[in-house]
């Protein structure tokens, strides 16, 4: 089966996933993580990329992405994909005995203002989804940690989102999400499709020439994020 058509162009934003291979653990302790977030934070620098979000699971992570330029997402995702293979190869002195990842990252384009919300939030709420903590902010690997308990320079991982964040941020990331907006994040998710308002999901398909049976998993309902 042909893969879908990648888009990457500067100026739209993406939320990126990618899985380990065999949905086994990429990262079993505190240092496992700590090598992700630094290379991340190099690659960063070294292509000026926008990260307005982003949760590390054991198996799994998501990133929102917003390039400047066209293909920034793609050359910063092939840097961070390839440094960490490498470093955690060498590391576990297991060089030549397979991927790390499952394939390709997989990266969703997704509509401004409440649709990129619905999006940060569907993020940074995993660990709590899977119980891992009590709090989204408890889960030290993931943006609302870093927006409540980082030191400025820690909170200059993440860049300035093109829409506000609640005032009441964490009352807002820690109130259940609705389940339309869980299934429509999640169909974008599965089938690859962007995430957003209807008129604009159609624009995407014919802009970037993605398939034109792709649908939009729909609107969220008013007052759902």
């Amino acid at each position: 089966m042909p893969r879908n058509a990648r888009v990457d162009v500067g100026g739209e934003i993406y939320h990126v996933i990618n899985r380990a291979n065999g949905r086994l653990q990429i990262f079993d302790k505190d240092a496992d993580y700590e090598l992700f977030e630094q290379l991340l934070l190099d690659t960063k620098e070294l292509f000026d990329m926008r990260i307005l979000a982003y949760e590390l699971m054991p198996n799994h992570w998501h990133l929102v992405l917003h390039p400047k330029n066209d293909g920034d997402l793609g050359a910063f995702m092939h840097r961070l994909s390839n440094a960490h293979t490498r470093k955690v190869h060498a590391l576990t002195n297991t060089n030549g005995s397979g991927h790390l990842y499952q394939g390709r990252y997989k990266s969703f384009l997704v509509d401004s203002e409440n649709y990129l919300l619905a999006v940060i939030k569907y993020i940074e709420r995993n660990a709590l989804r899977a119980k891992l903590v009590r709090n989204c902010e408890d889960w030290q690997w993931g943006g609302a940690w870093r927006r409540i308990y980082g030191t400025p320079e820690q909170k200059k991982f993440l860049d300035k989102i093109p829409t506000e964040l609640p005032n009441d941020y964490i009352k807002w990331v820690n109130t259940a999400d609705k389940v339309d907006d869980l299934k429509m994040i999640r169909t974008s998710v599965n089938k690859s499709i962007p995430y957003g308002r209807d008129k604009w999901v159609d624009k995407m398909v014919l802009k970037y020439h993605l398939e034109s049976t792709l649908k939009s998993p729909g609107r969220p309902k008013k007052g759902s994020i």
